[in-house]
């Protein structure tokens, strides 16, 4: 089968977004399938079915760029288009798909109106252009025969498939090699930008010098958070992929207070290394992070972020049987099975999709 991945986000900018599509690239074509990504340009040389999209810097976001145009005629012949964003690439794919008759397929990533209200500066011109966009995307959305996310919720107004991401548990396990083996750290790892939150995480070094707090990673906030870490605070570039194994297994606890994330990659990532979570109460965390595996916090109250945090690091936990059902194999298996069924109903196709990420009201707990 010859797929086609539309996106708005890939390399060489590092998010959650870029490296599931890296994933779930890479485990279906372990499985046989021919998958094509469509990205915007950038300073990034493509491989083999990579194909650029000639774009300019995104004077809003840094790091991101926008996407301009490209002949339909230019793509190569595919079977499935899966689209990966709303924004001019989603719109191509979606585009492609009604020209060729295509069955079509969109995973919600990303609430984008969550960036109007952390990065627009009066919140009535972000209430205002949420209201604008959401109806829009909405209507986006209903325009594909299956619509997927990570979470039972997506807040948008359309049926859709719960295919969480994935973690390749194979690869994130825990690890002999500790980095911090005599002394007690904090961890995070993510973009340095306003819906992150990663300012919380300095509140909580301040009010906890007896640990060590590490965050790793690159954004636009990066040199705020600079200036305003405590002693107690290392800050550090993205680390190679190959090394995350490594830092999720070396921390004591992995910290996050985004109030922007869909399944929170990176928070399972840790668990998968038998590193215990502490995240804000908000979701995706209200249905990913529990007992088992860590601890929520009411976000903005220091008190019991510290108390979350206190709780994990004595707390022992079998964090990564706690999140063997996100498992990329589970994802993959759904996936191509969606792909035979697009063109089922979105009811039937669901149905068809044997989800292992139902979470009771008592896990959420």
């Amino acid at each position: 089968m010859k797929i086609g991945f539309f996106t708005d986000s890939y390399f060489p900018e590092i998010d959650g977004v870029t490296y599931t599509i890296k994933l779930w690239r890479e485990e279906l074509e372990r499985m046989g399938h021919e998958v094509y990504v469509i990205y915007p340009d950038g300073d990034y040389e493509p491989g083999d079915r990579e194909i650029p999209v000639r774009s300019l810097p995104n004077p809003f976001y840094a790091g991101y760029r926008i996407p301009l145009t490209r002949r339909p005629s230019t793509l190569p012949d595919l079977d499935v288009v899966h689209c990966h964003g709303p924004a001019p690439i989603g719109l191509l794919g979606r585009y492609y798909a009604r020209q060729h008759g295509l069955p079509s397929i969109y995973t919600h990533h990303t609430p984008l109106e969550e960036y109007f209200h952390q990065n627009v500066k009066f919140e009535s011109v972000a209430n205002g252009l949420s209201r604008l966009y959401v109806p829009l995307e909405n209507a986006f959305l209903e325009s594909f025969d299956i619509v997927t996310a990570s979470t039972e919720r997506i807040e948008r107004d359309v049926d859709h498939v719960q295919l969480p991401v994935g973690i390749d548990m194979d690869f994130f396990q825990p690890t002999e090699e500790d980095w911090y083996p005599d002394r007690t750290v904090v961890g995070y790892s993510g973009r340095l930008s306003m819906e992150k939150n990663v300012s919380e995480i300095l509140r909580a070094a301040e009010e906890c010098p007896e640990y060590d707090f590490v965050v790793v990673g690159e954004g636009p906030y990066r040199d705020s958070l600079e200036r305003h870490a405590p002693d107690n605070v290392e800050l550090r570039e993205f680390l190679p992929r190959e090394d995350l194994p490594v830092f999720y297994s070396s921390i004591d606890a992995f910290l996050t207070a985004s109030t922007a994330d869909t399944l929170g990659l990176s928070t399972l990532e840790a668990n998968a290394c038998g590193t215990p979570v502490a995240a804000a109460d908000v979701p995706p965390f209200d249905r990913t992070i529990g007992p088992d595996n860590g601890e929520r916090f009411a976000y903005g109250d220091l008190e019991s972020m510290v108390e979350a945090i206190e709780t994990c690091l004595a707390t022992e936990r079998e964090t990564r049987e706690a999140v063997e059902r996100y498992s990329v194999g589970y994802t993959m298996d759904n996936l191509e099975q969606l792909y035979h069924d697009v063109p089922l109903s979105r009811e039937e196709a669901a149905v068809a999709a044997d989800s292992p990420w139902r979470i009771s009201e008592e896990e959420r707990s």
